[in-house]
């Protein structure tokens, strides 16, 4: 299955009133996408990683009056889920797309992450280019830019890791929706490919 690149109509399916509306949407333009790049992406990522990775392509199964406002696809080392462990995910906001790494909040090793994060963070803060970006709430859709931080405030990230039940981590690229939309579909997986190719070590280390 081959990816077909992203449209207007894709990022619109968030303005779409109603839940019900706008998971038809959802599931008509979004999903099969999502799906084309499960298809790609999880023989690349198990290959590059040396360890057998899953696609978990977002149901937002449990919703029951809000409409989603952001969907993707994750890809982690277990069959049944994905928000307990490292992963990478793709996905879309109204505003944007979004390629990352990400250690969410139900993740029981955080700290331990944290930690390791802490302690690696002069190489860290050299290895990622300064157009990548950085988030502590998967939930929200602002991020900060590598290039933009001090040593110091990316240390706070990883401390925050450390100590609040909450916090989480993320790192990748965000690309406007009128860039996802202007490139070519050949062009975003292999953009796709340098970006999980840089946080291959991030995950290694979680």
């Amino acid at each position: 299955m081959i990816f077909t690149g992203f449209t207007n109509d894709d990022f619109d399916v968030f303005t779409v009133d109603g839940l019900e509306e706008r998971m038809d949407a959802l599931k008509t333009h979004i999903r099969p996408k999502l799906e084309q790049l499960s298809q790609y992406f999880t023989p690349m990522l198990s290959a590059e990683i040396g360890n057998e990775l899953y696609p978990h392509v977002a149901k937002h199964a449990r919703r029951t009056k809000n409409p989603p406002i952001d969907t993707w696809v994750a890809f982690s080392s277990n069959p049944r889920g994905y928000k307990m462990l490292p992963h990478f995910q793709i996905g879309l906001w109204e505003t944007h797309v979004f390629v990352w790494f990400a250690l969410i909040y139900e993740a029981p090793d955080k700290a331990a992450f944290g930690k390791t994060l802490e302690t690696n963070l002069d190489q860290i803060y050299k290895q990622i280019p300064n157009h990548f970006v950085w988030s502590v709430d998967h939930m929200k859709p602002s991020a900060q830019k590598h290039g933009d931080l001090s040593k110091e405030e990316l240390r706070a990230m990883f401390t925050r890791l450390q100590k609040v039940k909450k916090s989480e981590i993320l790192c990748g690229i965000n690309l406007s929706r009128e860039e996802a939309i202007a490139i070519t579909p050949e062009d975003f997986l292999k953009k796709c490919e340098t970006v999980f190719k840089t946080l291959i070590p991030l995950y290694k280390m979680a």
